[in-house]
């Protein structure tokens, strides 16, 4: 593994956890997420096994989600999904829009609140009952202030 690890709290489906590292860009190798938990130990996890992995501030604080919802349109780039676990929890969140940044394991999602101590969400694609992109938000574009057109007749002029 790398020098540099993030903090993540793997979330099984059977509702157990387990704390460690991972190494930023790598995690997943051939269906297996590679954890070096806390007591120093690499674990090898089927993405089967995995409902979320959630790269966090700290490990003391909770990985549970206060807000899993927007509470109106996201401003920051991306698509707004919303997540249907197999089962049935619903997770909204904000993916990049380029495509080409997924992965064929899973998906990199921010959730709605950037506050809490949950930073970012792996979610692998087995995990999944459903993925609905809800808006595609871009930047606001500005008008330019060329030349207006000269082919419109103006109405109202002063």
């Amino acid at each position: 593994m790398p020098s540099t690890h993030k903090k993540v709290i793997v979330r099984k489906m059977d509702r157990d956890t387990v704390s460690g590292y991972v190494a930023p860009e790598h995690f997943v190798h051939e269906g297996k997420l590679e954890v070096l938990n806390t007591s120093g130990t690499v674990i090898s996890m089927d993405l089967r096994e995995i409902k979320g992995v959630y790269f966090v501030r700290e490990f003391g604080d909770s990985e549970s989600l206060t807000r899993k919802t927007f509470t109106s349109r996201p401003r920051s780039e991306g698509l707004w999904v919303r997540l249907r676990f197999k089962d049935s929890e619903i997770l909204e969140g904000l993916m990049p829009a380029d495509l080409t940044q997924t992965t064929p394991e899973g998906f990199l999602v921010n959730p709605p609140d950037q506050r809490s101590n949950t930073q970012r969400i792996f979610v692998p694609r087995t995990a999944l009952e459903s993925l609905t992109v809800l808006a595609v938000i871009g930047a606001t574009r500005r008008q330019r202030r060329g030349a207006q057109d000269q082919r419109q007749v103006p109405m109202f002029e002063e």
